[in-house]
């Protein structure tokens, strides 16, 4: 069949408009980077939209399949997308982490979260057993000065304060709490063998730094100052060793994927869990920082305070702080089955 004249005419007039599409290309690149832009900007881009519409539909009616008509479908689904993106707000994608992803994924580290609790507590009682047989062994847990202050009958703890203030206390504990959390969940691309020696060393030095404690009778000391802020930070260590022993399973077994595929699903999922790790920390920091090194406070002020927040940690991993009326989510999945 002959093509009229008309569309000969919008074909070639389709031809003439290739240096108008690029310029729309252009707009949306810029427009799709950042998020504060002029009203203006919108604007024209709301205009190409429209513009974008009306050439697709005539290249797709003159020039099925073609390259242009491929290109055009392109740009204009790129254009729609960002046009039909919901408005960014940090407090709302704070809510779906803790109430809708945290939960989820603490769901779905549950055996990895047991097993690298085992190692860690198991790790702990073979630290202790080592030093409170062969005590010299505590030099590989502790710095010489703290093993002198220990063997003279103090704690290395009870001179924090006499050197730097509570605010820098905390964020030094904080920093170093984040490095080591980090460092536990990264190395558990080593086909998670790196965070099996990361739990296994901290709980060898915890379990052994007791123990030594313990034969110059500071046991009871160190629990005092360690019962505030010690739950949650060393629950915290665990969760992230669970995120880095999921990253080293996603590597050891693909599960009908690619290992390239199943680990980037894996680090999707865990490095958001790791934002909720980090929050726990700085509360733990802060009350290691202002609470836990101010010897004004009593023994069982400092475990409750250490009780309240591991409760409150627990109530956050598994949705239990946020529930109303069923499971984190299920109201909404509710409200969707009744629309549809």
């Amino acid at each position: 069949m002959t093509d009229s004249a008309a569309d000969r005419g919008l074909r070639a007039w389709l031809g003439r408009r290739v240096d108008v599409w690029q310029d729309i290309e252009r707009r949306f690149a810029t427009v799709s980077r950042g998020r504060g832009h002029e009203v203006a900007a919108a604007n024209a881009l709301l205009d190409d939209y429209r513009v974008l519409a009306r050439d697709l539909s005539i290249a797709r009616r003159l020039m099925p399949g073609s390259r242009v008509t491929r290109f055009l479908e392109g740009t204009y689904r790129r254009v729609h997308g960002l046009l039909a993106r919901p408005a960014y707000s940090l407090l709302a994608d704070m809510r779906q982490l803790l109430v809708e992803d945290v939960p989820a994924e603490t769901r779905r580290l549950a055996p990895f979260i047991a097993a690298v609790t085992a190692l860690f507590v198991l790790s702990g009682l073979a630290g202790a057993w080592l030093v409170g047989t062969w005590p010299e062994l505590a030099t590989l847990f502790l710095p010489e000065p703290a093993i002198w202050q220990v063997e003279s009958g103090r704690l290395w703890t009870e001179s924090i304060l006499n050197v730097v203030p509570s605010s820098i206390v905390s964020a030094e504990i904080i920093a170093n709490n984040v490095t080591v959390t980090l460092f536990a969940y990264c190395v558990g691309v080593i086909f998670g063998l790196g965070t099996f020696y990361i739990i296994a060393l901290n709980g060898l030095m915890i379990g052994g730094i007791f123990a030594f404690t313990h034969q110059h009778g500071l046991a009871l000391r160190l629990l005092e100052f360690v019962s505030a802020h010690g739950p949650v930070e060393l629950t915290t260590i665990c969760l992230a060793g669970a995120a880095g022993a999921a990253l080293g399973d996603s590597l050891v077994r693909p599960r009908g994927h690619g290992r390239a595929v199943s680990f980037r699903l894996a680090v999707s999922r865990t490095s958001r869990y790791m934002i909720f790790c980090a929050i726990l920390l700085l509360g733990a920091g802060l009350v290691e920082g202002f609470i836990s090194a101010d010897g004004s406070y009593p023994f069982a002020s400092r475990a409750v305070i250490g009780v309240a927040t591991w409760a409150i940690a627990l109530a956050a991993m598994t949705g239990a702080l946020y529930r109303r009326g069923g499971r984190p989510g299920a109201q909404t999945r509710r409200r969707a089955r009744i629309r549809s």
